[in-house]
């Protein structure tokens, strides 16, 4: 029957995780959202406070969501400007980069 073609198979749902990884430091919270999808973390935006700023606490989030992407056998989408500098400067995380 024609309307067959409109017939799809039913694709299998992926579940999106939300989150965070954070770096306390005086009692303020630095932080590096991502979502997780499949076998894909998207490092969406890194937040520091002014009072912890020029401490490396972007540079650590980075390299903290890259180690555990690496570590759980992840690709990484990189959304978030600082991660992309932080990539720019450390280039042995590239592989885990999606293209």
């Amino acid at each position: 029957m024609f309307w067959d073609i409109f017939q799809r198979k039913a694709q299998k749902q992926e579940k999106v995780t939300t989150g965070r990884f954070e770096l306390e430091k005086d009692g303020l919270v630095a932080y590096l959202e991502y979502t997780l999808t499949g076998k894909v973390l998207a490092l969406i935006h890194s937040e520091v406070p002014e009072a912890l700023r020029g401490q490396g606490l972007a540079a650590a989030l980075a390299e903290n969501a890259l180690q555990w992407a690496r570590a759980h056998h992840l690709k990484v989408d990189v959304i978030c400007p600082s991660v992309e500098h932080y990539l720019a400067e450390h280039p042995e995380y590239n592989d885990l980069v999606l293209r």
